[in-house]
């Protein structure tokens, strides 16, 4: 309400104008207090939610990184470091002894693993579900009595080299884990199940073992495990939970972003197209080619990729037939790229791995295989998918030093990503099984 000023007015009509004025100013506080609160507050979330996301990239991002310079100290010992270069997060150590190289090690701690290593191949034993050559799914649950091939093989050698390895027992009472032996990969083309039934091929599968054996409910799963390399393996388990949260699952599609995979409980398998012959050996100076990429059209970060580098001469990205075999552009080329497509995983690293070429990973969120026994900033190059655009400087801002560790320790890795029917020492199949003793359970049945 406004009462104009007049002259006059006397006391009482000045009380009247305050009391107008007061009573105008109590009715308007509160809606006006409202609506700033209302403007105010989103406001402020949106300013503090802007800050957040740049904090975030500054840790995350190269694009804050002005100095790619690597700086090298030679005295009695060469020290290697890093600085400013996306691949590597700390300082790495190079010792030359002689021609030995004892430091920049490919394990995180090569003792431990050494010691562990060999309690693990004295005491670990597994107990399998029995299953017979004449029950209805043994195709799915028994191991193939031919050699395994193709992009799923990891799934079918575990089973087969377990089945003739020392670490089966027949006594539950001495197993420290219990093998779930059904195969993801051979129930997806078992026309009875096929993918939209897998799930409940899975369920009934864990409530038969439930009833018919005493172990499941010890534990509630806790001590079992099964191996999938497919990538429907990740939907398999969502009419078990139980499989999910308590189970150890030893898997291909180890990305930490979904909730189906729960690092430290689960262990990341290999993806592994099996080689024939011995391991090639290309000399470094005949790696002409700086980055080679080549595979489906199928994710956001693969077009991503395509858009930055498709036409670059120094980085070859092929989403089509290839002019020269597949074999020989991994041979030719110093970085060999893993780029997500539907999921992170993919035998391109382990390819890039057994043809010396030093894998590139451009896969957010991708728990690598055998990352809590092997250091994988030693042999690899770890890009962000948000910095693609700056593959190239990354990729040029390694020096040939610094390449030819990298590349040396790419060919002292390799054995432990291949298979062998007759398993040898430290190759995937005990890498596997060192990554299940890892996660046994302290508690044994009695």
């Amino acid at each position: 309400m406004v009462v104009p000023f007049s002259s006059s007015m006397n006391i009482n009509g000045s009380t009247y104008i305050l009391e107008c004025a007061v009573r105008h100013k109590e009715q308007g506080a509160a809606p006006m207090a409202s609506v700033m609160m209302f403007i105010l507050i989103p406001t402020g979330l949106g300013v503090v939610s802007c800050l957040f996301i740049l904090f975030y990239i500054s840790f995350t991002s190269n694009f804050f990184i002005h100095s790619h310079q690597t700086h090298l100290t030679f005295n009695s010992t060469l020290n290697i470091s890093f600085v400013g270069n996306p691949i590597i997060q700390t300082h790495t150590h190079v010792r030359f002894n002689g021609n030995h190289v004892n430091d920049n090690d490919v394990f995180h701690d090569r003792d431990a693993f050494v010691d562990n290593y060999k309690e693990m191949n004295r005491s670990l034993k597994i107990y399998v579900y029995p299953h017979q050559k004449g029950d209805p799914f043994s195709n799915v649950l028994l191991a193939v009595d031919f050699e395994p091939g193709g992009n799923y093989a990891s799934e079918s050698y575990f089973k087969k080299v377990l089945k003739m390895s020392h670490f089966i027992t027949k006594d539950p009472s001495n197993a420290d884990l219990f093998f779930l032996p059904f195969s993801i990969a051979r129930l997806r083309h078992d026309p009875r199940v096929g993918i939209n039934g897998i799930k409940d091929f899975i369920k009934s599968y864990i409530f038969n073992i439930s009833h018919e054996y005493p172990y499941w409910n010890l534990t509630n799963g806790a001590d079992h495990f099964y191996v999938a390399c497919h990538s429907i393996g990740r939907f398999a388990m969502e009419k078990v939970v139980d499989v999910k949260i308590n189970a150890i699952q030893v898997v291909c599609t180890s990305s930490y972003f979904v909730s189906a995979y729960i690092p430290h409980k689960d262990a990341s398998l290999p993806q592994i197209w099996p080689r024939l012959g011995g391991n090639p050996n290309f000399a470094p100076y005949k790696r002409k080619k700086l980055g080679f990429f080549a595979g489906s059209l199928n994710s956001p970060v693969r077009e991503k990729l395509l858009e930055w580098w498709g036409n670059d001469s120094d980085i070859f990205v092929h989403f089509g037939r290839l002019e020269r075999s597949y074999t020989e552009e991994l041979l030719g080329s110093k970085f060999c790229l893993h780029v997500k497509g539907y999921e992170v995983n993919t035998a391109r690293i382990v390819d890039a791995l057994f043809y010396g070429c030093v894998p590139v990973i451009i896969a957010n969120h991708y728990d690598l295989p055998f990352a809590d026994i092997l250091d994988w900033k030693h042999f690899s190059v770890i890009v962000a998918t948000l910095d693609i655009p700056l593959l190239k400087k990354i990729l040029q801002g390694i020096t040939q030093q610094e390449y030819l560790v990298l590349q040396s320790n790419v060919l002292k890795v390799r054995e432990h990503f291949q298979w062998h029917v007759s398993p040898i020492d430290f190759d995937a199949f005990y890498m596997v099984m060192y990554e299940l003793w890892l996660r046994r359970s302290s508690l044994r049945l009695q």
